[in-house]
This record gives C-alpha cells, sequence and structure tokens, in this order.
C-alpha cells in the first residue's frame, strides 16, 4: 500500500476512535460536570492552560528545530482520549468524572487546538502560513471529531445494549490502529526517523511524565479526592495522539511528517509510562499513605 493510500486511511482511523468516544458518552455526561466542579476547573485549567505553557518551556529549553516545536504543541493542545478511560478503569480512578472530562475536552479542544497551532507555527516557523490551520482546515478539524462523536452518541441513545457491547471492541481496534499509525509514520521517515527520535525522545518524555504529575498533584493540592485525581492524572497524561498525528501528516492539513513524530512518540510511550503510574498510585492508595484520601468523596461542592 502506498503512502497516500495510508495517509488517506488516518482520518477514516480517527473517526473510529471518535466513534467509539461517542459510543460511551451520553448527555448526561455533559450534565455531570456541575457535579465535579472543583476536579473539572483544575483539570480544565491545567489541560488547556497549564499544559501548553509547560510545553512551550520545553521546547526552548530543548531548542527543537520549528517543525518538532509545533508538533510538540500540536500534541499539547490535543485533548484527552478514551485510553485515559482504560487506564482509569484498571487503576480505581473515578470512571465518571474521566469520560465526562473527555467529553468536555474534546470540545473545548477544537477551539483552542487550531488557536494553539496556529501561534505556534508563527512563532518558530514564521511567515509561513502555508502550514497553519486555515479556517477551511479548523472546519475539517471539526468534521474529523464532532461528527464521529455525534453519531456514536446517538447510536448510544437508540441502541443503548448494542453500543455497550461495542465499546470492547472499538476501544481495541482504536489501540491497534493508533500502533499501525506509528508504524506507517516511522516507516515513512526512513533513517531519519532515528534522528528525529534522538532529538525529542527526552521532551517527550518528560512532557508526559509532568503531565501525569501535573493531573494527579495539582488537584490533590487543592483537596480533589484520591480517585477524581487518579483520573484527573489519565486525562491530562495521555492525549489522543491519534488526532495528533492525524493534523500532523495529512494532506489536507498540516501535511509534515515531522511534525506528527512527537505524537508518535507520545503515542508508544504512554502506554508504558502510564502502566507504571498507575501502578505506584495504586500502591500508594492501598498503604494508606493518602490518609483518608481513599475514602474522600467526590469534590462536588
Amino acid at each position: 500500500m502506498s503512502s497516500d493510500s495510508v495517509l488517506i486511511l488516518f482520518p477514516i482511523v480517527v473517526g473510529i476512535v471518535m466513534l467509539g468516544l461517542g459510543l460511551t458518552l451520553t448527555l448526561e455526561d455533559f450534565r455531570r460536570v456541575v457535579k465535579y466542579p472543583k476536579a473539572m476547573v483544575v483539570c480544565l485549567v491545567s489541560q488547556m492552560l497549564i499544559l501548553p505553557a509547560i510545553c512551550l518551556g520545553l521546547v526552548v529549553a530543548f531548542n527543537l528545530r520549528p517543525e518538532l516545536a509545533v508538533g510538540m504543541m500540536l500534541l499539547a493542545a490535543s485533548p484527552g482520549g478514551s485510553t485515559a478511560s482504560l487506564y482509569s478503569h484498571l487503576f480505581k480512578g473515578d470512571l465518571a468524572l474521566n469520560i465526562s472530562l473527555t467529553a468536555v475536552n474534546s470540545v473545548l479542544a477544537l477551539f483552542t487546538l487550531p488557536i494553539i497551532v496556529n501561534l505556534s507555527v508563527s512563532a518558530f516557523a514564521g511567515s509561513d502560513s502555508s502550514i497553519g490551520l486555515q479556517f477551511d482546515k479548523v472546519i475539517q478539524v471539526f468534521a474529523l471529531v464532532l461528527i464521529p462523536i455525534a453519531i456514536g452518541m446517538a447510536v448510544r441513545a437508540k441502541f443503548t445494549n448494542a453500543a455497550i457491547r461495542m465499546e470492547r471492541a472499538v476501544k481495541i481496534l482504536s489501540v491497534v490502529a493508533l500502533l499501525l499509525m506509528i508504524s506507517s509514520v516511522i516507516a515513512g521517515l526512513g533513517e531519519e526517523v532515528f534522528d528525529i527520535l534522538a532529538e525529542i525522545i527526552l521532551a517527550v518524555v518528560a512532557f508526559n511524565l509532568i503531565s501525569m504529575a501535573l493531573g494527579y498533584f495539582g488537584p490533590r493540592l487543592l483537596k480533589v479526592g484520591e480517585r477524581e485525581s487518579i483520573a484527573s492524572a489519565f486525562e491530562i497524561g495521555l492525549h489522543n495522539a491519534s488526532l495528533a498525528i492525524t493534523i500532523g501528516m495529512s494532506p489536507t492539513l498540516l501535511d509534515n511528517s515531522t511534525m506528527a513524530m512527537p505524537s508518535v512518540t507520545y503515542g508508544f510511550v504512554m502506554f508504558f509510562t502510564a502502566a507504571v503510574f498507575g501502578i505506584i498510585v495504586s500502591r500508594r492508595v492501598r498503604a494508606g499513605t493518602g490518609g483518608t484520601e481513599r475514602l474522600a468523596t467526590p469534590s462536588r461542592v
């Protein structure tokens, strides 16, 4: 299969991922936001404001080339994905909060992602506005995200039992699709991939670890419950790499494989770091080092 054919499949893969997200959502997941005001505000502020600022600091500190700098900012602007809910379930996070956060993040990111990417292109790539997200490209991103989510929610509302049965299969398919996307990007770059990896691996790992730490310790410092903080850590630390890779590589969007490499690297690394983080947090909870955290009630006041 040619590289052009593979690139055409990328939006289809993201459509499947977002459809899978929609299958897990109901209108109640959006209404539930008011039940978790403190946790929701802390997580959204961290995701939308603090995380891009941290990423910018890392980009400058590691002196990344313009394409990789924009790629890192694209990654930072991407919302959490359905993988966050999977890890939250495995490591006793608040799954309902995760689902609500992913729903809200995915919608808000439609507005914040183009702004962050375009500002990054202007700052790092100079006057070459041809690689930014112009209005028509923003509309494509809207369609790429919203239409599959809406279809998934409609299926969930009308055929609830069938949607529930489909959830597991679609989640597995989403992970497999992400790994195939990562493989295709690496294969397309050839030997250049090693030079790029050497340049970005430390920045990507640092960003991933800082993201999860921010997601967990930020809420804890503000007296948010243990399970909610675990959910926040996975939501902020596990980005929708499939969406970021597609925006970076799609011929009709940024059309730059180098810009996709931070998301490719992150998409691979996050599976392992999230598992280690989850094990550490689980041990902390079991050992009772959090005092009464284990029994903390959700911050809904």
